[in-house]
């Protein structure tokens, strides 16, 4: 046996050592120089894996695509077919706003409204309040996003045909971004099975308006037939949005739109079932408080039918077109857009001089949608444009709605001073009748139908109208319901403050809730002042539980109508002295009241 220390084995050792490392050497150098040949389905996966992570997104995307008018070879074998071009975010930032689109669809993931008015409406607790008027700064709302994907549905803007030969919404479009004049301009080009859909969407220079070109082609040798879907969907955070209620305000929902014939039908969400309406479509979109997103035909009402969807958490319209295309034609639709505020003064001349300009339209080329209709004051109409109007020349003069909402009240109440006046004069005779009506009240205690003749005959005896007190403030109840209609509708006022850290937004509610509690302690001094024509019973609930009950109610409305009124009852206490010191100083010297009232009590005694 040989000794393994011995210098023979040494030299084996290092025999084998070098046998080794040369072996290693010849084996590197041949692989490097005679690589192997991968398998065929290696060589195809790796290939479809470097055209979607290479290549310029743009570019690359548009050399995916077969030529014009050609269909991609199919040969059954995933391994050969084209794979689609890889998914891109297109961002177009505007003064107004900011799009973003994803070419899988082409279809919008975002249209983000810029300006400080242009956010969701700031839901306040009572704590967030109260720091804000310690000068906490509480941090604003998110913008307002008019297009909000919804998860597992198309995105807004995307387009489908259903028939024979489906167009799904997901189909990969390549994107070319190009400026149009003077027009800033997105194209998107998808293809699959006998179809070629070209998008083309254009802004002008300004505004919240778009041109949405959609052209369809048939590459195939067949003619085909089936239904132009065009989608526009909006997912919901319900944290920012509330329905409107008696006792919460004015709420801010959004709802499916969609104007067929000669009506506009909206669905909420909690409706029973999706709504499905044919006519002539004028626009269809998402209605919101103060914000619209509403697509229209550019060339007028095209026939077709509107599928409304609303949930909680979506809402949900699809206008579809009939579509007949014939091999090799090519069919266009029009369509234009507004995503913006709901502004009349906007709305009312959709299409604009830049827009029609931007599509090549006329002046009478183009179909106005009349979108201002989406403005519903309702059967307030006639008054709440009327006090609009008087707001709008007072924030004129001073830049401030607030100081404006103070200055209509002002309006309003010297208008209604001679009214006032005659009211309180009744209220003041029908006073000095008490004592007559006390006597009656007790001479027929166990009969009350009597007892109320005997009332009636002393006030025609007198010539006073016990309701004559009522009239300021029934007269006033259409002006609140008016005001309050037009907070709730106007985005002139919305978003707007009044001044001070709290009041940031006439159009909502008080946070702290000192402005209806103020409110309600003026309206029980008002009411104290006030001469009391009924029993201590009825006065009681007069001078209390009505404050309460109103105060409680108005706790959740916009901070412009407690203003309104807080403002009215102040006018309405100095108004009160000032006139009981005049009629104090005016009154007849025969120590009853007025001649008519001294002779009534006079006779009955």
């Amino acid at each position: 046996m040989n000794d393994p220390l011995s210098p023979q084995s040494n030299d084996s050792q290092k025999r084998l050592l070098v046998a080794l490392l040369l072996s290693f050497a010849v084996t590197a150098g041949w692989m490097y120089l005679f690589p192997p040949k991968p398998p065929p389905e290696a060589a195809g996966g790796d290939a479809g894996v470097a055209a979607q992570v290479g290549g310029d997104a743009g570019t690359g995307a548009q050399a995916a695509l077969p030529p014009s008018g050609e269909t991609p070879p199919s040969t059954g074998t995933p391994a050969e077919a084209t794979p689609p071009p890889p998914e891109r975010q297109v961002t177009l930032t505007r003064k107004e706003s900011v799009y973003r689109f994803s070419t899988t669809g082409a279809g919008l993931t975002s249209a983000q409204l810029q300006g400080a008015k242009m956010r969701e409406q700031h839901s306040l607790t009572l704590a967030q309040g109260f720091q804000q008027l310690f000068g906490k700064e509480i941090p604003p709302p998110p913008q307002m996003n008019l297009a909000q994907p919804v998860p597992g549905q198309p995105l807004p803007l995307s387009v489908t045909i259903e028939g024979s030969s489906p167009l799904p919404a997901n189909v990969p479009y390549a994107v070319d971004e190009s400026a149009q004049g003077n027009a800033e301009a997105v194209t998107f080009t998808g293809r699959q099975g006998p179809w070629e859909v070209v998008k083309k969407l254009q802004w002008p220079q300004e505004g919240f308006e778009l041109v949405y070109t959609i052209q369809v082609k048939n590459t195939s040798a067949q003619a085909q037939n089936g239904e132009l879907r065009v989608h526009y969907a909006r997912a919901i955070d319900p944290n920012f949005e509330h329905a409107p209620s008696f006792f919460g305000g004015v709420g801010n929902l959004s709802r499916s739109a969609c104007f067929v014939d000669e009506k506009l039908h909206n669905m909420n969400p909690g409706d029973d079932k999706p709504e499905d309406t044919k006519g002539q479509i004028h626009y269809f979109g998402i209605n919101q408080q103060y914000f619209l997103s509403a697509l229209y035909p550019l060339e007028g009402p095209r026939a077709g039918h509107c599928i409304l969807e609303a949930t909680p958490t979506a809402r949900q319209v699809t206008a579809a077109f009939p579509l007949s295309v014939a091999p090799g034609e090519t069919v266009t639709l029009r369509l234009g857009g507004y995503l913006g505020p709901k502004d009349p003064d906007l709305m009312s001349v959709v299409p604009g001089p830049a827009l029609r300009e931007t599509a090549g339209l006329g002046a009478a080329g183009a179909f106005h949608p009349a979108l201002e209709d989406t403005v519903d004051f309702g059967i307030w109409a006639v008054i709440c444009k009327i006090l609009l109007a008087v707001m709008k020349f007072f924030h004129g003069l001073t830049g401030n709605w607030g100081v404006a909402i103070i200055l209509l009240t002002v309006v309003v109440k010297l208008v209604l001073l001679p009214l006032t006046y005659r009211s309180m004069v009744s209220m003041e005779e029908v006073k000095k009748l008490q004592p007559r009506m006390e006597e009656i009240r007790k001479k027929f205690a166990d009969n009350r139908e009597q007892q109320n003749l005997e009332i009636m005959k002393l006030y025609q005896e007198a010539k006073v109208n016990p309701l004559g007190g009522c009239l300021p403030l029934l007269i006033q109840m259409p002006v609140w319901i008016a005001l309050f209609t037009a907070l709730r509708n106007s985005f002139d006022l919305y978003g707007e403050p009044f001044f001070g850290p709290v009041w940031r937004d006439l159009t909502y509610k008080d946070p702290t809730y000192l402005l209806p509690l103020a409110l309600g302690v003026s309206m029980v001094i008002t009411q104290k002042m006030q001469p009391q024509m009924m029993d201590a019973t009825q006065a009681k609930i007069m001078t209390w539980f009505v404050p309460v009950i109103f105060t409680l109610t108005l706790l959740q409305y916009p901070a412009g109508l407690s203003l309104y009124i807080f403002t009215n009852n102040i006018l309405s206490i100095a108004q009160q002295y000032g006139l009981r010191k005049w009629l104090d100083r005016n009154k007849p010297q025969t120590g009853g009241g007025t001649p008519a009232v001294a002779a009534a009590g006079g006779r009955r005694k």
